[in-house]
C-alpha cells in the first residue's frame, strides 16, 4: 500500500479567515467548483439539515436562517485529519443513529467515495430523511487518491443517477464541476507542489530545474482554468467532479 505524500488539508469554515478561504478557492480547484453552488444549495435549507461526513463542519455557515444544524461523522475521523467537534454525532460508520424520517434535508460533501458501501449508505441516507426532503451532495471524479487507505470509488453522473434513484430518490439534478481545462490546471498544480517538495534533498537538483519548466505552465493553466468557469469553456466529459441535489421520494 502506497503511502499518502500530500495530505487533504481540512477545510475551514470560510468566515474564519476570508482572505485565506478566498485565496485557496482560486488555487484549489476543486473547492472553487464546489463552494459557489453549495452556498447557493445550502441558503435554501431549512428544517432539521443533517451533514453527513461533518468534518470540522465548515459550511454550516452557509445554512438558512430557519436551519437546524446536525452533524455525523465516523468515529475515525481523527484518521481523516479532523478534529473533533461538540455538536457532531460520531458511529461506527454502519447503521446510521437516528430514526426513519428524522431529518428535513441533508448534505454529503465529498464523503461517498470514502465509503466502503455505498449502496447501504446510500439507502441510509434514504431512511433518516422524510419524505420530499432535500439531499444535497458532491463528490470527485478527476481527483488524486487521497485518505488513503479509505478512498474507495470514483462515480460517473450516470451512476450517480443510477445509485440514488434505485434507493428512493427523485428529481435527481446533477452537474459537473468544472471540465478539462480545470481538471488539467489541477494536475499541473499537484506536479508543482511535489516537485516543490521531493523526498530527498539531493532531488532538488533535477526538480527545481523542471520546476522552472512547470511552474510558469502551471499559473498559466489556473488562469485558463478560472476563465473557462466564467466563461463556460472546456468539455464538461472531464470534470474535476460532479454536484447533485435530489429530492426523496414522497411516495
Amino acid at each position: 500500500m502506497s503511502q499518502e505524500k500530500f495530505k487533504p488539508i481540512a477545510i475551514a469554515a470560510p468566515s474564519a479567515n476570508p482572505l485565506l478561504f478566498t485565496v485557496r478557492c482560486m488555487v484549489d480547484l476543486q473547492l472553487a467548483t464546489l463552494a459557489k453552488p453549495l452556498r447557493e444549495a445550502l441558503s435554501q435549507l431549512d428544517g432539521k439539515v443533517i451533514d453527513i461526513g461533518a468534518g470540522e463542519s465548515p459550511w454550516r455557515e452557509w445554512l438558512g436562517p430557519k436551519a437546524q444544524y446536525f452533524g455525523l461523522d465516523v468515529q475515525s475521523a481523527s484518521e481523516y485529519g479532523m478534529s473533533k467537534q461538540a455538536d457532531v454525532t460520531y458511529y461506527d460508520g454502519n447503521v446510521m443513529p437516528f430514526e426513519d424520517a428524522s431529518f428535513d434535508a441533508a448534505f454529503c460533501m465529498e464523503v461517498l467515495e470514502h465509503v466502503p458501501r455505498p449502496e447501504f449508505f446510500v439507502s441510509e441516507i434514504a431512511r433518516i430523511l422524510r419524505r420530499d426532503g432535500t439531499l444535497v451532495l458532491s463528490v470527485p471524479w478527476s481527483a488524486r487518491r487521497h485518505h488513503i487507505p479509505y478512498d474507495f470509488h470514483r462515480f460517473t453522473r450516470e451512476r450517480l443517477a443510477q445509485l440514488f434513484a434505485e434507493h428512493g430518490f427523485e428529481q435527481i439534478e446533477i452537474r459537473e464541476r468544472g471540465n478539462d481545462i480545470t481538471t488539467i490546471a489541477s494536475k499541473f498544480i499537484v506536479l508543482a507542489m511535489r516537485l516543490l517538495k521531493p523526498k530527498q534533498a539531493y532531488a532538488y537538483l533535477w526538480t527545481l530545474p523542471l520546476l522552472l519548466l512547470v511552474g510558469p505552465v502551471s499559473v498559466a493553466m489556473l488562469v485558463a482554468a478560472h476563465l473557462s468557469l466564467r466563461f463556460s469553456w472546456g468539455a464538461e466529459e472531464d470534470p474535476l467532479g460532479y454536484f447533485m441535489i435530489a429530492k426523496r421520494s414522497a411516495s
